[in-house]
């Protein structure tokens, strides 16, 4: 039981930062963060990322670590 919770609570925080990473995404910060990336990466070549991609890559690890967590827990 307690496994399933901690399952859950990491399943709802990854939807809540994904969520977060949106709303950031879709805000002047984030248009301003996109396009600074853009002309940067442009300008020298390197490889960057605007802030709301990571938003979305833990989001999405927590959900990935949440099911599996309920999953190892279904099966034993």
């Amino acid at each position: 039981m307690k496994t399933m919770v901690i399952a859950l609570c990491l399943i709802i925080s990854g939807i809540l930062i994904i969520v977060q990473g949106t709303r950031r995404e879709d805000s002047v910060v984030g248009v301003a963060d996109s396009v600074g990336t853009e002309v940067a990466n442009a300008w020298d070549g390197k490889t960057r990322q605007p802030e709301h991609v990571w938003y979305y890559i833990g989001g999405g690890v927590l959900i990935l670590t949440g099911l599996v967590t309920a999953v190892r827990k279904i099966a034993s």
